[in-house]
């Protein structure tokens, strides 16, 4: 398989795109990587852990691997146990994507999923447009779907921020008081629950280690929160922060415990904002049916601070 590559610029920014998997490869302020990647783009080929790439058709975990729509039953292909994961086997992560490049700041990646693509009905025509506009980087994700169809992208970059030694001292703060429930297997149950209950407290910065348990849960944002306010801010060491904004309903965050080589154990955070996993089986979750007259859109901002001069 070839795989494309571009590398975008804007002050002392740059970013590499991938057009397999839809993968941002690297981000750097000067020489400082911002996020985790492999060197090599073939090693994103057998890369189990979705470093960096755009995943769907919908992101998380499906129960079951199953969901029914209008009365009709779909099967879904099983990738995690007996549950879908970001797709599927072969899911929006594990296609190779049209890239080109737009300008010296912007690339546009484009995939077009078949009918029956991982189990899902409809073919659904993806695109994400990613702007790098210092100290900013955005990611524009639509979807347009021929029938009605479960749509819920998520983004996958591991956010180091430089630490060379794992972020579990790296601090984290969540607009978010409230987390899915989950069983087992990390699937939502349908319920909701405070933060402080189960010690995954983030309302106030605070280091990652600090956390009661290994954080791999679906926070929920309040509905009426200004956009102009981040929904997640991490902060480093060095003192370097990224603030994430974000139009959707929560956001999966993932501490990283079992990283292998070439990365530290924990060597980074994710955060994923998405719609709610399972949503297409839990009817009191947030709809993530998207139709022709109803398109999936989606604006993710990351925004660095915290240089020096």
């Amino acid at each position: 398989m070839h795989i494309d590559r571009v590398l975008l610029n804007d002050h002392t920014m740059s970013v590499s795109l991938l057009s397999y998997g839809a993968i941002t490869q690297g981000w750097w302020i000067n020489d400082t990587p911002l996020i985790l990647g492999y060197e090599d783009p073939r090693d994103y080929l057998t890369d189990p852990y979705y470093l960096g790439a755009i995943v769907g058709r919908v992101a998380n975990r499906i129960g079951g691997a199953d969901m029914q729509l209008d009365g009709i039953r779909y099967p879904l292909s099983a990738n995690e146990g007996a549950n879908t994961l970001h797709g599927g086997a072969t899911g929006l992560s594990r296609q190779n994507w049209t890239l080109s490049q737009a300008a010296e700041n912007e690339a546009v990646l484009g995939f077009v999923s078949p009918d029956g693509d991982n189990g899902f009905p409809g073919e659904v025509q993806f695109e994400v447009r990613v702007s790098l506009n210092y100290p900013r980087l955005t990611y524009a994700i639509s979807a347009r779907p021929d029938r009605p169809t479960p749509i819920s992208v998520a983004q996958h970059n591991y956010y180091s921020l430089g630490s060379a030694s794992g972020i579990e001292d790296t601090c984290l703060q969540l607009a978010s008081d409230r987390l899915l429930d989950i069983d087992e297997h990390g699937i939502p149950t349908g319920q909701l629950r405070q933060v402080h209950d189960v010690g995954l407290d983030f309302t106030l910065s605070k280091p990652i280690g600090s956390a009661s348990r290994a954080i791999d849960h679906f926070f929920v944002f309040d509905p009426q929160r200004s956009p102009q306010n981040p929904i997640a801010e991490v902060e480093a060491g060095s003192g370097l922060k990224l603030s994430v904004y974000s139009d959707q309903p929560g956001a999966q965050v993932y501490s990283v415990a079992h990283l292998s080589a070439p990365f530290n154990r924990e060597g980074g955070v994710c955060i994923e904002p998405s719609g709610y996993p399972n949503a297409i089986n839990v009817a009191s979750f947030p709809p993530i049916i998207y139709s022709p007259d109803n398109p999936y859109r989606q604006t993710l901002d990351l925004e660095i601070s915290g240089m020096r001069a």
